[in-house]
């Protein structure tokens, strides 16, 4: 089977990043159903829209229905499984046995992905999801590469496997957390998680006034439950190798310049992998790039077996961060006036050097000399965001290109 980059799209301008950028399918949810409740999301027309979109870029769609939904869900769920198959959704990704049994009467033709909410973790239940018509199985984050390489034998060889290769993780066991609905009163399995793993805690002394002590591992500090960022970018072969068809990348609550920077190197990687998945070696570049895009420090995961290791907790603190700022989206290029034509993202200035990221291109230097508005007046800093401006360079940046610039 050729294997698939998937992207997040936690909107339409991400969607577009994502293909640029070179992912081979995207994920994104509608306004309901999905576990990202304030990723931005689409619209039913925005839904229609994206998927011609892709369809016309020779790229695939999939939406995700992977709410735990409640008896008086299904009627509006019904109506939205009969909308995606109306528009070509090339797959649903459902978590919910009920929800797989309307898909199937509702939607027929509709393809289904099960969601990694529903934890496979071996070939039994691998094998009982592929005879209820599931196409795609979305594995657990739990398995080591043996293990999946054990699932992917016991299947017929048209189910395929996706898993996650890179992103924020979850502290609970496939993602099945109840501390945001606990703390907050904001379902996480309707898409409205707070990300309460991420807080910091401290006790309470009862007998005390409510004294607080704060909790710490080793003088590390006291994100117990705060988990570091998935990374399998050198394990791409031997998944190639396992049988793996989909490589997914997390993050729709993530910034386009997020999408673009793990995109980009993963697509360099995967291609590689791919072609030669026994001599596939980890380039330096690809690593670097994922510390350049926000990140809270990078885990393995279960990889190599055992229960995720030390290493998956990060105890510092739990912001996200990386060696990098989203500056501008290259909206075009003016040969006349040879200027990138931009639309600003964050503040910058005349003297600061900045870097265009373009697909299937190693990344290149832009030193600002000037800045200009669309009226054509000078600037020496640009502090409104979304501001259409030309800054001049012999590098040539088409549309969809990314600047940014290295944090001191």
């Amino acid at each position: 089977m050729k294997t698939e980059l998937l992207s997040p799209a936690g909107n339409f301008e991400k969607l577009k990043v994502a293909c640029h950028f070179g992912a081979d399918a995207v994920y994104f949810a509608g306004k309901s159903f999905g576990l990202r409740a304030y990723a931005g999301n689409f619209t039913e027309e925005e839904m229609k829209e994206a998927m011609a979109y892709l369809h016309d870029a020779g790229k695939k769609g999939y939406v995700t229905v992977n709410v735990f939904p409640y008896d008086e869900d299904f009627p509006a769920l019904a109506e939205h499984l009969e909308y995606l198959q109306e528009i070509g959704a090339d797959g649903a990704i459902v978590s919910d046995p009920g929800v797989i049994s309307l898909a199937k009467k509702v939607a027929p033709s509709l393809e289904l992905h099960l969601s990694t909410q529903a934890n496979t973790l071996n070939s039994y239940s691998a094998s009982f999801w592929a005879d209820m018509g599931v196409k795609r199985i979305v594995l657990a984050r739990e398995l080591s590469l043996d293990r999946i390489k054990r699932i992917r034998d016991a299947l017929d060889e048209n189910v395929e496997l996706e898993c996650f290769a890179h992103g924020a993780m979850c502290i609970s066991y496939s993602g099945r957390c109840l501390l945001s609905n606990y703390l907050s009163g904001r379902d996480n399995y309707k898409g409205e998680c707070v990300q309460a793993c991420r807080w910091n805690y401290v006790i309470h002394e009862k007998s005390r006034d409510h004294r607080e002590f704060p909790i710490e591992e080793d003088e590390r500090g006291a994100y117990i439950m705060n988990s570091h960022d998935l990374k399998t970018i050198g394990f791409l072969g031997e998944l190639v190798k396992a049988g793996v068809t989909s490589f997914k990348i997390e993050g729709r609550m993530k910034t386009a310049y997020y999408v673009a920077s793990v995109t980009d190197a993963y697509r360099r990687a995967l291609d590689s992998a791919s072609r030669d998945p026994d001599g596939y070696r980890c380039l330096p570049e690809w690593e670097e790039e994922l510390t350049l895009c926000s990140n809270r420090g990078f885990t393995s995961g279960f990889m190599q077996g055992g229960k995720g290791g030390a290493d998956t907790i990060s105890y510092e603190d739990s912001r996200s961060d990386g060696g990098a700022e989203f500056i501008a989206k290259v909206l075009g290029y003016d040969f006349e006036r040879r200027c990138a034509i931009i639309e600003q993202r964050n503040r910058f200035r005349v003297g600061d050097e900045l870097e265009l990221m373009s697909p299937d291109r190693a990344v290149r230097r832009i030193p600002v000399t000037d800045i200009r508005n669309a009226a054509g007046e000078r600037m020496t800093d640009a502090v409104r965001v979304q501001e259409v401006l030309y800054i001049p360079t012999e590098e040539i940046a088409s549309e969809g290109d990314i600047l940014r610039r290295r944090k001191v």
